[in-house]
Protein backbone atom coordinates (compact mmCIF):
# COMPACT_ATOMS: atom_id res chain seq x y z
CA UNK A 1 0.00 0.00 0.00
CA UNK A 2 0.98 3.63 -0.42
CA UNK A 3 2.51 4.91 2.80
CA UNK A 4 4.04 8.15 4.00
CA UNK A 5 7.81 8.08 4.45
CA UNK A 6 9.96 10.89 5.79
CA UNK A 7 13.41 10.57 4.23
CA UNK A 8 16.39 12.23 5.90
CA UNK A 9 18.73 14.31 3.72
CA UNK A 10 21.25 12.32 1.68
CA UNK A 11 23.54 12.63 -1.32
CA UNK A 12 23.18 10.27 -4.27
CA UNK A 13 25.46 9.68 -7.25
CA UNK A 14 24.09 11.51 -10.28
CA UNK A 15 24.91 8.45 -12.42
CA UNK A 16 25.10 4.72 -11.86
CA UNK A 17 28.68 3.77 -10.97
CA UNK A 18 30.72 3.70 -14.19
CA UNK A 19 33.29 1.15 -15.27
CA UNK A 20 36.12 3.65 -14.83
CA UNK A 21 34.96 4.40 -11.27
CA UNK A 22 34.64 0.70 -10.53
CA UNK A 23 38.22 -0.04 -11.61
CA UNK A 24 39.62 2.62 -9.28
CA UNK A 25 37.74 1.30 -6.25
CA UNK A 26 38.35 -2.36 -7.16
CA UNK A 27 42.07 -1.65 -6.83
CA UNK A 28 41.65 -0.52 -3.20
CA UNK A 29 42.32 -2.92 -0.29
CA UNK A 30 39.81 -5.73 0.13
CA UNK A 31 37.31 -5.51 2.98
CA UNK A 32 35.39 -8.79 2.68
CA UNK A 33 35.00 -9.81 -0.95
CA UNK A 34 37.22 -9.92 -4.03
CA UNK A 35 36.27 -7.63 -6.90
CA UNK A 36 36.82 -8.31 -10.59
CA UNK A 37 38.30 -5.05 -11.94
CA UNK A 38 36.55 -5.47 -15.30
CA UNK A 39 33.28 -7.42 -14.88
CA UNK A 40 31.10 -5.63 -17.44
CA UNK A 41 29.78 -7.36 -20.53
CA UNK A 42 29.38 -4.10 -22.45
CA UNK A 43 32.70 -2.26 -22.29
CA UNK A 44 33.14 1.49 -22.01
CA UNK A 45 34.65 3.80 -19.42
CA UNK A 46 31.47 5.88 -19.20
CA UNK A 47 29.06 2.99 -19.38
CA UNK A 48 27.61 1.73 -16.11
CA UNK A 49 29.43 -1.16 -14.53
CA UNK A 50 27.21 -4.24 -14.66
CA UNK A 51 27.47 -7.94 -14.09
CA UNK A 52 28.01 -7.22 -10.38
CA UNK A 53 26.01 -8.78 -7.57
CA UNK A 54 24.72 -7.21 -4.36
CA UNK A 55 27.64 -8.45 -2.27
CA UNK A 56 30.12 -6.88 -4.70
CA UNK A 57 28.20 -3.60 -4.76
CA UNK A 58 28.34 -3.50 -0.95
CA UNK A 59 32.06 -4.29 -1.08
CA UNK A 60 32.55 -1.34 -3.45
CA UNK A 61 30.83 0.94 -0.93
CA UNK A 62 32.90 -0.46 1.95
CA UNK A 63 36.18 0.10 0.10
CA UNK A 64 35.15 3.61 -0.91
CA UNK A 65 34.17 4.38 2.68
CA UNK A 66 37.49 3.12 4.02
CA UNK A 67 39.40 5.23 1.50
CA UNK A 68 37.45 8.47 1.89
CA UNK A 69 36.44 8.17 5.59
CA UNK A 70 32.88 8.93 4.49
CA UNK A 71 29.97 6.47 4.97
CA UNK A 72 29.09 5.39 1.43
CA UNK A 73 26.47 2.68 0.93
CA UNK A 74 23.70 1.47 -1.34
CA UNK A 75 20.43 3.42 -1.12
CA UNK A 76 17.45 2.16 0.80
CA UNK A 77 14.44 1.36 -1.35
CA UNK A 78 12.64 4.44 0.02
CA UNK A 79 15.62 6.68 -0.78
CA UNK A 80 15.84 5.26 -4.27
CA UNK A 81 12.17 5.86 -5.08
CA UNK A 82 12.24 9.33 -3.53
CA UNK A 83 15.26 10.21 -5.69
CA UNK A 84 13.77 8.67 -8.82
CA UNK A 85 10.42 10.42 -8.52
CA UNK A 86 11.97 13.83 -7.79
CA UNK A 87 8.65 15.11 -6.51
CA UNK A 88 6.47 13.50 -9.19
CA UNK A 89 3.56 11.08 -8.76
CA UNK A 90 3.45 9.86 -12.37
CA UNK A 91 4.69 6.41 -13.46
CA UNK A 92 7.96 7.98 -14.67
CA UNK A 93 9.70 11.13 -13.50
CA UNK A 94 9.16 12.64 -16.95
CA UNK A 95 5.44 11.92 -17.06
CA UNK A 96 2.73 9.36 -17.77
CA UNK A 97 4.66 7.42 -20.39
CA UNK A 98 8.15 6.61 -21.66
CA UNK A 99 9.91 6.58 -25.04
CA UNK A 100 13.32 5.27 -26.14
CA UNK A 101 14.40 8.89 -26.57
CA UNK A 102 14.07 9.32 -22.80
CA UNK A 103 15.54 6.05 -21.48
CA UNK A 104 17.31 2.84 -22.49
CA UNK A 105 14.89 -0.13 -22.46
CA UNK A 106 13.30 -2.54 -24.96
CA UNK A 107 11.71 -0.07 -27.37
CA UNK A 108 9.79 -2.83 -29.15
CA UNK A 109 7.18 -2.44 -26.42
CA UNK A 110 5.08 0.55 -25.41
CA UNK A 111 3.59 1.98 -22.23
CA UNK A 112 0.38 4.01 -22.32
CA UNK A 113 0.34 6.30 -25.34
CA UNK A 114 4.12 6.11 -25.83
CA UNK A 115 5.44 5.06 -29.25
CA UNK A 116 7.68 2.15 -30.10
CA UNK A 117 11.31 2.95 -30.80
CA UNK A 118 14.87 1.70 -30.80
CA UNK A 119 15.90 -1.37 -28.84
CA UNK A 120 19.62 -0.85 -28.28
CA UNK A 121 20.27 -4.35 -26.85
CA UNK A 122 23.07 -3.06 -24.60
CA UNK A 123 23.92 -0.40 -22.06
CA UNK A 124 24.55 3.22 -23.01
CA UNK A 125 26.93 5.81 -21.58
CA UNK A 126 25.58 7.30 -18.36
CA UNK A 127 23.99 10.69 -18.84
CA UNK A 128 22.83 9.97 -22.40
CA UNK A 129 19.22 10.80 -21.52
CA UNK A 130 17.57 13.73 -19.72
CA UNK A 131 18.04 14.04 -15.96
CA UNK A 132 15.15 14.31 -13.53
CA UNK A 133 14.38 17.41 -11.47
CA UNK A 134 17.04 16.45 -8.91
CA UNK A 135 19.74 16.21 -11.58
CA UNK A 136 19.89 12.41 -11.49
CA UNK A 137 20.38 10.44 -14.71
CA UNK A 138 19.36 6.94 -15.79
CA UNK A 139 16.87 6.36 -12.98
CA UNK A 140 14.71 4.57 -15.57
CA UNK A 141 16.35 1.83 -17.63
CA UNK A 142 19.99 1.19 -18.60
CA UNK A 143 20.81 -1.01 -15.56
CA UNK A 144 18.87 -2.25 -12.57
CA UNK A 145 20.17 -0.70 -9.35
CA UNK A 146 20.72 -2.68 -6.17
CA UNK A 147 19.22 -1.36 -2.91
CA UNK A 148 20.16 -2.34 0.64
CA UNK A 149 16.74 -3.68 1.58
CA UNK A 150 15.73 -7.29 1.92
CA UNK A 151 12.71 -8.31 -0.12
CA UNK A 152 9.21 -7.98 1.35
CA UNK A 153 6.05 -8.66 -0.63
CA UNK A 154 4.50 -5.32 0.31
CA UNK A 155 5.06 -2.25 2.49
CA UNK A 156 3.01 -3.40 5.48
CA UNK A 157 5.31 -2.81 8.45
CA UNK A 158 7.93 -0.99 6.38
CA UNK A 159 10.06 1.71 8.05
CA UNK A 160 8.64 5.22 7.76
CA UNK A 161 11.98 7.00 8.20
CA UNK A 162 13.52 5.98 4.86
CA UNK A 163 15.94 3.48 6.42
CA UNK A 164 16.59 0.11 4.73
CA UNK A 165 14.16 -2.65 5.71
CA UNK A 166 16.41 -5.38 7.09
CA UNK A 167 15.13 -8.03 9.50
CA UNK A 168 18.06 -10.48 9.34
CA UNK A 169 21.70 -9.44 9.11
CA UNK A 170 22.70 -12.61 7.24
CA UNK A 171 23.62 -11.07 3.88
CA UNK A 172 23.27 -14.39 2.08
CA UNK A 173 19.82 -15.46 3.28
CA UNK A 174 17.46 -12.89 1.79
CA UNK A 175 16.79 -11.60 -1.69
CA UNK A 176 17.71 -7.94 -2.18
CA UNK A 177 15.73 -5.19 -3.87
CA UNK A 178 16.60 -3.87 -7.31
CA UNK A 179 14.94 -0.87 -8.92
CA UNK A 180 14.69 1.05 -12.16
CA UNK A 181 14.63 -1.50 -14.97
CA UNK A 182 17.35 -2.04 -17.57
CA UNK A 183 18.23 -2.00 -21.25
CA UNK A 184 16.62 -5.42 -21.76
CA UNK A 185 13.36 -4.77 -19.90
CA UNK A 186 9.85 -3.81 -20.90
CA UNK A 187 8.87 -0.18 -20.30
CA UNK A 188 6.48 -1.06 -17.45
CA UNK A 189 9.41 -2.61 -15.55
CA UNK A 190 11.11 0.80 -15.55
CA UNK A 191 8.37 2.63 -13.61
CA UNK A 192 9.26 4.57 -10.47
CA UNK A 193 7.16 2.19 -8.35
CA UNK A 194 8.19 -1.13 -9.89
CA UNK A 195 10.06 -3.42 -7.51
CA UNK A 196 11.64 -6.86 -7.77
CA UNK A 197 14.45 -8.74 -6.06
CA UNK A 198 17.23 -11.23 -6.72
CA UNK A 199 19.63 -13.32 -4.69
CA UNK A 200 22.52 -11.20 -3.32
CA UNK A 201 25.00 -13.51 -5.06
CA UNK A 202 23.41 -13.30 -8.51
CA UNK A 203 25.06 -11.25 -11.23
CA UNK A 204 24.08 -10.43 -14.80
CA UNK A 205 24.74 -7.84 -17.48
CA UNK A 206 21.65 -5.92 -16.37
CA UNK A 207 22.62 -5.29 -12.72
CA UNK A 208 24.46 -2.16 -11.61
CA UNK A 209 24.12 0.31 -8.75
CA UNK A 210 24.72 3.83 -7.51
CA UNK A 211 25.93 5.00 -4.13
CA UNK A 212 24.56 7.32 -1.48
CA UNK A 213 26.10 9.18 1.43
CA UNK A 214 24.30 10.89 4.29
CA UNK A 215 24.38 14.65 4.02
CA UNK A 216 26.63 16.23 6.69
CA UNK A 217 25.03 18.09 9.55
CA UNK A 218 25.16 21.87 9.42
CA UNK A 219 25.02 24.28 12.35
Amino acid sequence: PQHLVKVAAFWMGKYPVTQSQWRVVAALPKVQHDLNPDPAKFKGNDRPVENVNWLEAVEFCDRLSAKTKQPYRLPSEAEWEYACRAGTITPFHFGETITPDLANYDGNYTYGSGPKGKYREQTTDVGSFPANALGLYDMHGNVWEWCLDQWHNNYEGAPIDGSPWIIDNDNHSHFRLIRGGSWVNYPWDCRSAFRIAYSPGYRDGIFGFRVVCRAPRTL
